[in-house]
């Protein structure tokens, strides 16, 4: 919609609740054409053009409240956990307030708040001191907004109710497969901000929370390289990532893993037996198996529970411990399974994660800030960008074949 900008929410006037005549957008559709001067203004908006640097397209008009404040901007995050995301909270509240003098509020337990309205007021004396916390502090569901058509008038108003003029989505493939949903089919005002441990999400070279995943893993890497040496058993090491492996190959190459397996490229079990049978006949007794959850083993696993988004719930797939009974069977190696789980989530980000969290937050309260919504931000080289919620979710970013074949002259 270039050209075209979402108009703010009026500011209620005392001893006023919130009705419909607050909301300009409501029954007549949620973005306002720069053409509108005059409806803008009779609203209590002012406009003022921002300029396009050379070579780029034209921003949307930029409008501003003549009462003097800026924005209500609602923040959620949806999905897994994973370090970094109450930087990126942190960032977006006080370069909001600081810059551009905007209110927030936060929405609790991810898009479940929004259709349930449950939201705290977010300043900055609130969000100090959470810079190395994990987790977040507005907690988390896996919640579907989209469902269906009731659910999703549920989303919509929840956002007038709250009184939000925008609102910034932390989360994944599924949060901001939603996000992009709400926005494209209902206009809703929202800015994306991509969250995952899995590093999966396609318009971003890195997302968030990955490095310190990757480090996690390692490091549990090497202390299980000291225990399989001392027992001369084979360890089997399960991680996170349904349909991408990038933690699987990065943890498992720096960490000397013997094998590594991804959902990516269908697992040759009798490759692997036979890796640890030749490493045994040359005296090393001892070997590290890393595998992503989401691998296909080929043995026909149980189907298990799935998610709202549809998904398979994948700690009761057992994929770790299969392969572990698998090599068992086939070689007679005393073998162990360790099931990393949700411990790739939790604990303080890397300064890496901290960083990257804190210029994505920026950049997103830009974003709002300049009514680029539908967009996410995004890691391009050194640069942060934004990119369309569409691009970012139409396709997953898997490891490609190259980058995995960097790791297979160390199997075995």
């Amino acid at each position: 919609m270039h050209g075209e900008r979402y108009a703010p929410r009026r500011p209620p006037i005392p001893g006023q609740g919130l009705n419909s005549a607050m909301w300009p957008w409501r029954g007549s559709g949620l973005f306002v054409s720069p053409k509108s001067v005059l409806n803008i203004s009779a609203m209590g908006y002012a406009y003022e053009d921002a300029p396009a640097a050379k070579g780029e397209r034209r921003l949307p008009t930029r409008m501003r409240h003549r009462y003097g404040r800026g924005m209500r901007v609602g923040i959620l995050t949806g999905g897994g956990d994973c370090p970094g995301l109450n930087a990126v909270i942190r960032a977006v509240v006080k370069v909001g307030v600081r810059r551009f003098g905007h209110e927030h509020v936060g929405i609790l337990h991810g898009w479940r708040g929004l259709l349930e309205q449950q939201a705290v007021p977010l300043g900055v004396r609130d969000v100090s001191g959470i810079l190395d916390r994990g987790g977040t502090i507005l907690k988390s569901s896996r919640t579907n907004p989209c469902r269906d058509a009731e659910t999703t008038q549920a989303a919509i108003d929840g956002f007038a109710a709250l009184g939000i003029d925008a609102l910034v989505a932390l989360g994944g493939e599924d949060t901001l497969g939603a996000a992009n949903r709400l926005h494209a089919e209902h206009g809703l005002p929202i800015v994306g901000v991509p969250k995952t441990i899995d590093n999966d999400l396609s318009g971003t070279d890195v997302t968030f929370g990955f490095d310190t995943a990757v480090q996690i893993v390692c490091s549990s890497i090497d202390r299980l390289h000291t225990t399989a040496e001392s027992h001369d058993r084979v360890m089997v090491v399960e991680v996170m990532g349904r349909h991408a492996g990038w933690i699987a190959l990065e943890s498992g190459i720096a960490g000397g893993a013997d094998y590594i397996l991804i959902p990516e490229h269908q697992p040759n079990v009798p490759a692997v037996v036979d890796a640890l049978r030749a490493r045994h006949s040359r005296g090393l007794d001892s070997s590290i198996v890393v595998v992503s959850e989401g691998v296909d083993l080929g043995d026909g696993g149980a189907e298990g529970e799935r998610d709202e988004f549809g998904h398979a719930l994948l700690a009761q797939q057992g994929v770790g411990d299969r392969l572990g009974a698998i090599i068992r069977e086939a070689t007679g190696f005393d073998t162990r399974v360790t099931v990393l789980g949700h411990v790739q989530r939790g604990g303080t980000p890397t300064a890496r994660d901290r960083i990257l969290a804190t210029r994505f937050g920026t950049h997103a309260a830009e974003m709002v800030e300049e009514g680029l919504f539908g967009r996410m931000a995004s890691l391009r080289g050194a640069i942060i960008t934004d990119v369309p919620l569409a691009d970012a979710v139409g396709t997953l970013k898997t490891v490609p074949d190259e980058y995995y074949r960097l790791a297979q002259p160390f199997f075995g």
